[in-house]
């Protein structure tokens, strides 16, 4: 069992410090760069976009992040530093800086970049800023990084959990950013988590990868997968429990609370889309496979047809069904039953693919409220999956036809 931390963040682990600060890469002049480093060289792995464009910033942190060790964090907002002649040599200096601040090797320097793609990022100013960034690390700057890697989020996401195991209480927190051009295989979204827990590379990535896989790969926003996408954690390894070398009740416990507090975090993400009013979360059951569960869950969180319903507070289940049936993955339509909840009820609208005889006006009320949760019994399996997004609305359109304005 985990504990959730109140005000947590990324720095709520033992051995984290962070602070926040301007390099004048947005345009509004709001904070645009955050440092999280670790007091010691901490255990390492990362997770980035399948989209086959990637930023520069991806490409470095990739191999950085290969060598299963590293000091920092250092995320720049406003500029993607992706697509131009000297993107590369942008984020090399940017660890470079970074390096020389905390006097160790720019390979330790886990690197990540958001915002504008094609737009060259000067590194003169934001190397400049770095400095001032190491000298004002502290237990407090967890939150203003939350806020300083935000582009077009409407609010910081941030939290921390903890769990006991063998006498010792170990931590993990995390900030993250995500809005919009967010799709499975992540998306425009970065997070960055900490732990003080000791474990084994090759487990830290196995863990880190199989949360990302039922949390943020399972977010829809828009359909589109960014260049940049990034999901990194260290593990210092302070907390004072033993080394997780094997997969016993040990990494169990610590694959657990890393699941949850990705999928914490996902849903944030999600809610927070580019002009939505709804969380939509997608829960499949009955399926053949998991796999087969979380392809059902995707094709249905990303149909525009049934986000613009929602939206609309109808409860046109006939697009929610049709999403299943187009989805790729084995179904008999005679099996499905669908019912909506929202804080507010709920409703079986669909049983062994045939109409309930609700109408849609006795069920419209129920989306006055929010998060929508879609369960879908597929009748064939023990196969299940959760899928996070939002109701598609007006406001994404003018959000996305003046991004760059």
């Amino acid at each position: 069992m985990h504990h959730w931390i109140e005000a947590g963040t990324i720095t709520s682990p033992l051995g984290f410090t962070a602070a926040a600060g301007l390099a004048g890469i947005k345009a509004d002049g709001s904070p645009d760069l955050a440092l999280i480093v670790c007091e010691k060289t901490a255990t390492a792995a990362a997770v980035f976009t399948k989209n086959l464009v990637e930023s520069d910033t991806v490409t470095l942190c990739r191999a950085h992040a290969a060598s299963g060790q590293a000091r920092a964090f250092i995320d720049n907002s406003g500029n993607a530093n992706c697509c131009t002649p000297d993107a590369y040599r942008v984020a090399e200096g940017i660890c470079t800086a970074v390096g020389q601040a905390l006097a160790c090797p720019p390979e330790k320097v886990l690197p990540a970049s958001t915002g504008i793609i094609g737009e060259s990022l000067d590194l003169a100013p934001v190397a400049a800023a770095i400095p001032d960034l190491a000298a004002a690390l502290s237990k407090a700057g967890g939150a203003a990084c939350a806020k300083a890697i935000m582009t077009t989020d409407t609010q910081p996401k941030a939290a921390a959990l903890s769990y006991s195991r063998e006498g010792h209480t170990i931590t993990l927190g995390a900030i993250a950013k995500g809005s919009g051009m967010i799709h499975p295989n992540m998306g425009t979204m970065h997070a960055l988590i900490s732990t003080d827990a000791a474990i084994s590379p090759a487990l830290l990535k196995k863990a880190l990868q199989a949360a990302v896989d039922r949390s943020f790969n399972m977010v829809s926003v828009d359909g589109d997968t960014s260049t940049n996408d990034t999901v990194a954690i260290m593990a210092s390894g302070l907390a004072g429990a033993p080394e997780i070398q094997s997969q016993g009740p040990a990494y169990q416990a610590f694959a657990d609370a890393l699941e949850a507090l990705c999928i914490h975090l996902a849903k944030a993400i999600a809610a927070d889309g580019e002009g939505a009013s709804r969380l939509i979360i997608c829960q499949v059951q009955g399926a053949p496979t998991e796999a087969d569960a979380k392809t059902v869950a995707k094709s249905v969180i990303t149909s525009p047809l049934v986000k613009t319903a929602i939206y609309g507070g109808d409860a046109n289940w006939g697009r929610i069904i049709a999403a299943c049936g187009y989805s790729g993955a084995p179904i008999r339509s005679d099996r499905i039953d669908i019912r909506l909840e929202t804080p507010a009820g709920s409703a079986t609208v669909c049983q062994g693919g045939r109409a309930t005889g609700l109408s849609r006006r006795e069920v419209s009320p129920l989306f006055e409220q929010t998060p929508v949760t879609l369960v879908i019994n597929l009748g064939l399996g023990d196969g299940r999956a959760e899928a996070y997004g939002c109701d598609l609305t007006e406001k994404y359109v003018d959000i996305n036809a003046a991004y760059e304005v």
